[in-house]
């Protein structure tokens, strides 16, 4: 006899500073039935951010409640910035203006009671590595997973499986080591920040300038690498020179056998990671550096984490650690064959 368990979903919701993510998977922790995405608008102001993600949460669960006869076993939300995973709120997110917003409570009410796990989006999207992905590379268990995208963020794991969090909810936030003193200002309030040269957005306002068009992306950038544009290059080499800056401070206080690249900024693959491995070579002294290698579950990897914590607050277990991509739902499409 199956139980409820064995045939059921949870809600995973992936907010980020451009983009929401929605998916309901199924008990293999793998398998995403269904996936939708909206906009942030995070111009819109902070409370019609939240506003939209209780919505589109609603839809979600609407979506599951019709398609499957029943609602989600559970829910897993995560977000950039300082999180307090025990108490259940986003206690800042520089990118999406928020503080000490109660987003476990206000999720859980506006899901009939369902309940809510809440976590920091790229300690999420490492612990999906770890159990689903390229963290099975790291015998000892110990590596980073960086994120390069609207901002910069780092899953530390700490070999047992579980993601570092810090005292105060903050560990990780490798985005806002200040890599050249004086420089651009940080939404964060200081100055020269690593996000603000390596990651995705930073690399496309730098090459929006460069090469003269508002609308190019960090996408376009790499490509104009790959096409022997020199001021391509050059946009490229200031963001590759600060990330390994970054890179080598967290790897000389952590000394982790992986660094895994993922984010927007990790899809230009060995057009990041070859000039990154060598930065970092020409720039190590003592520091044993760590094998450098891609995230395997790209943009999925955020979803299946928040999928992750949903499932443990059903049935708590570590989910021995796969390896490769994982098969992605389309947008707004179900996965299920029937």
């Amino acid at each position: 006899m199956t139980s409820d368990h064995d045939n059921g979903y949870v809600l995973a919701l992936d907010v980020g500073g451009t983009g929401l993510k929605g998916a309901l998977i199924g008990p293999d922790r793998r398998h995403v039935r269904y996936e939708e995405r909206r906009p942030t608008r995070r111009a819109a102001g902070p409370d019609a951010v939240v506003e939209g993600v209780l919505r589109f949460a609603h839809e979600l669960y609407e979506t599951g409640r019709d398609r499957y006869g029943a609602p989600p076993l559970a829910a897993g939300v995560i977000f950039p910035g300082i999180v307090d995973e025990e108490r259940g709120t986003a206690v800042y997110a520089a990118n999406l203006g928020w503080r000490d917003v109660p987003l476990r409570r206000l999720l859980s009410e506006r899901l009939h009671g369902t309940a809510v796990r809440v976590g920091h989006d790229v300690r999420a999207g490492g612990l999906a590595e770890a159990r689903l992905g390229a963290g099975a590379r790291a015998a000892g268990g110990r590596f980073f997973f960086v994120s390069l995208g609207t901002g910069i963020a780092c899953a530390i794991s700490t070999g047992d499986g579980r993601m570092e969090t810090g005292a105060h909810g903050g560990a990780g936030e490798l985005g806002h080591i200040v890599v050249r003193p004086g420089g651009e200002r940080c939404g964060c309030g200081q100055h020269g920040c690593l996000e603000t040269l390596a990651s995705a957005a930073a690399v496309t306002r730098a090459w929006a300038v460069a090469g003269g068009d508002p609308t190019a992306t960090a996408a376009d950038a790499a490509h104009a690498v790959e096409a022997g544009d020199p001021a391509a290059r050059a946009v490229w080499d200031t963001a590759v020179d600060a990330l390994a800056d970054g890179l080598l401070t967290g790897i000389s206080l952590l000394d982790p056998e992986l660094v895994i690249i993922g984010g927007g900024l990790g899809e230009a693959g060995e057009t990041l990671l070859t000039p990154l491995r060598a930065a970092l070579t020409r720039k190590a002294t003592f520091q044993r550096l760590p094998d450098l290698v891609p995230a395997a579950l790209g943009d999925a990897a955020g979803s299946l984490g928040a999928g992750l914590l949903a499932w443990d607050a059903v049935t708590p277990a570590v989910t021995p650690a796969g390896s490769g991509a994982l098969p992605h739902a389309p947008k707004g499409r179900s996965h299920d064959r029937h």
